[in-house]
């Protein structure tokens, strides 16, 4: 999968977007399309040799301008136009070609029209080295431009090129080398030391170690053992392993991130918008300002030269350029996206970095998001003449239908022997648990609230065991029930006081017992927690917390979580263990899992609005302060076109140093 190379027209304002179509569509000064989607020139040129009209263009004005000033040699206006003509025509055929093409449209208000008007104005009024001097560094700027965001793009291609091209398939006993899209669920295939997952599943070897850097951002070794979940992207490290693809291709963890990524820039901030609605105002008030800077003086000074006056007019014309704004604002949050894909994040477009940084309360599932969601039986108690081992059986039956990740423990705990078991008519009932014909027999098991929502009386002591509980029921008569521990994730702590350090307040909001909720709250140092709830009571909660004016981000994995994740102001989704309503819903997914990963996604979003307008400052207090020094004859064409590309650089400089950032 390849990457346009485009960046954005500056005064259409079109952030860069990555398309699995390798559609071409922003304009850019070496490779433009019409709008019609017809692209017209040579594709972008690469390297030094591939800009060789430019660089020849500037030769000639460096050569022209040492002969000059060096050693006081002129030449004639006939010799002067033979020289910088060719030089003019070399650095800016581009230019004036997509200004004409824009000019038949109606379309003038443009950077490139801007930029022709200017230096076809100087060569009118004889300051021919100068007109070369501003397509040339203007060009050059362009070039800078283009590199720039190659760069910015480089971690973002780089995830983008991780997907295989071909798998080895296990089939009539015999290895076959076939493409990942060609693999059915339920086969069988084999990743030899160093080649990538192609494919979701579940390991049948008995070990393996991968590395998980492309899909979490972190390189250390991930060991595995059989039957445990192995995701597309890893890279088998040392032995031959065989899994058992539990996903199409398409249905991949790695498909799904990849087609976020593609996503991720087309969704503008609202920065970006206002500059885009800014820049559409701008330029034709520009060019009204820079026609009333020539004009205006004719009926105000005695001495008028309309020469002089249309010299600062094009001074006024150049320096108000918006290419600092509009190119370096897109590339700071396109570089704010790649960072965070570095380090395991993504965003889903940069506008999610924008409204990061407003969060003030951030609130937390806890099964998956604070705590690992690896359960332990600890103890099964039976009753009504039912045997441990026969509770365990049955509840491991019904639960074998769920994928919660107590359902995991229950069944994992009960061994793999359910064969002969007829589960018929199973139910899953949100924040509750399950229900379903188990041998025949109605069965249920969940939590205490499932019980008392069909009348079923119970032992009350249950209410007040500490760790997870599922409680079962046989045919409307309670039965028993199973204990289950979770352990806290090691970074969770670290990552509330983080969050703290950041002024931000951290609710808990989970469907487990109050007991068990306070208890990890307390370790963790929360500020709120609250349990027993179902999937209703958490939006009704945040919904309470929106109400206050509190701008929250919002941090779950479970189906049950996707609600409440699409009702807060950032959705955060646990792309590891989370389930994929959820990670569609969210705005941001943290792909390992790592609650510390949330103050890291937070303080990329503030370093990028904090690098954005520094740009937007530099940019405006620069143009201000030269265009009332040309206005007032006091800058010349060299200072303007100098002071527009410096400044551009600089600003793409500071948005490309995002991509350099630690964490």
């Amino acid at each position: 999968m390849q990457l346009s190379n485009n960046h954005t027209d500056c005064c259409a304002v079109e952030e860069p977007q990555l398309k699995a179509a390798h559609k071409h569509t922003n304009q850019h000064v070496h490779e433009h399309s019409d709008d019609d989607g017809h692209n017209h020139g040579a594709t972008e040129p690469s390297g030094l040799i591939g800009h060789w009209p430019l660089l020849t263009a500037l030769a000639i004005i460096v050569v022209m301008m040492v002969l000059e000033y060096g050693f006081s040699i002129t030449f004639n206006n006939l010799i002067q136009l033979a020289v910088f003509i060719p030089a003019y025509l070399l650095a800016g055929y581009n230019v004036l070609a997509l200004a004409f093409r824009k000019a038949i449209r109606l379309d003038f208000f443009n950077e490139f029209f801007l930029m022709s008007v200017a230096t076809l104005g100087a060569f009118a009024i004889g300051s021919y080295s100068e007109g070369v001097a501003v397509m040339v560094f203007y060009s050059i700027g362009e070039w800078f431009q283009d590199s720039a965001v190659s760069n910015a793009k480089r971690s973002i291609k780089a995830l983008l090129d991780i997907r295989p091209d071909s798998v080895d398939v296990i089939r009539n006993g015999k290895v076959v080398n076939v493409s990942p899209s060609e693999v059915q669920i339920n086969e069988s295939i084999q990743v030899k030391p160093g080649e990538k997952v192609a494919l979701d599943g579940i390991l049948i070897s008995d070990r393996a170690t991968f590395n998980t850097a492309a899909l979490t951002g972190e390189s250390k070794p991930d060991n595995k053992n059989n039957g445990e979940t192995v995701l597309a992207g890893m890279i088998n490290l040392n032995q031959l392993a065989e899994l058992k693809v539990t996903a199409l291709f398409k249905d991949s963890k790695l498909s799904k991130i990849l087609e976020m990524v593609q996503d991720a820039t087309a969704r503008k901030s609202q920065t970006q918008l206002f500059i885009s609605r800014f820049a559409k105002v701008y330029t034709p008030i520009v060019f009204l300002l820079a026609v009333l800077v020539v004009a205006l003086p004719y009926f105000f000074v005695a001495d008028y030269n309309f020469s002089d006056w249309l010299y600062r007019g094009l001074v006024f014309l150049v320096i108000s350029c918006p290419c600092a704004l509009v190119v370096s604002i897109p590339l700071g949050y396109f570089g704010g996206i790649g960072l965070a894909s570095k380090n395991g994040i993504l965003f889903k477009g940069s506008n999610f970095l924008d409204v990061i940084t407003t969060v003030n309360t951030v609130v937390m599932d806890k099964t998956g998001t604070l705590t690992k969601g690896v359960f332990d039986v600890q103890k099964v108690v039976a009753v009504n003449g039912y045997s441990e081992k026969e509770l365990v059986r049955i509840a491991a039956a019904l639960e074998s239908k769920s994928t919660h990740p107590i359902a995991i423990a229950v069944k994992q705990y009960a061994g793999d022997d359910l064969s002969g078991i007829k589960i018929e008519q199973v139910e899953e009932i949100a924040g509750h648990g399950l229900k379903g014909l188990i041998d025949g027999k109605e069965v249920l098991a969940g939590n205490a609230k499932l019980l008392k929502k069909f009348n079923i009386s119970y032992d009350k002591a249950i209410d007040e065991i500490d760790d997870s509980v599922v409680v079962v029921a046989i045919d409307n008569v309670y039965s028993g029930y199973i204990t289950i521990a979770d352990e806290v994730k090691e970074d969770a702590k670290q990552a509330i006081t983080d969050l703290h350090a950041l002024n931000i307040k951290t609710v808990m909001l989970s469907g487990d017992k109050q007991s068990v909720v306070s208890r990890v709250a307390a370790f963790l140092g929360i500020d709120a927690a609250f349990g027993d709830l179902l999937p209703e009571n958490k939006v009704q909660k945040v919904q309470e917390l929106k109400d206050k004016s509190l701008k929250i981000a919002f941090i779950g994995d479970g189906v049950n979580d996707a609600p409440v994740v699409a009702l807060a102001d950032a959705g955060i989704a646990m792309g590891g263990l989370g389930s994929d309503a959820t990670i569609e819903t969210a705005d941001i997914v943290i792909q390992n899992d790592q609650p510390s990963k949330i103050v890291t996604a937070i303080k990329i979003g503030k370093i990028t609005r904090s690098i954005v307008w520094q740009n937007i400052s530099l940019a405006m207090i620069v143009k201000i302060a030269v265009l009332i020094l040309g206005a007032g004859g006091v800058a010349t064409l060299w200072e303007a076109v100098i002071a527009d590309v410096g400044v551009a650089l600089l600003a793409i400089l500071n948005a490309v140093r995002i991509q350099n950032i630690k964490f």
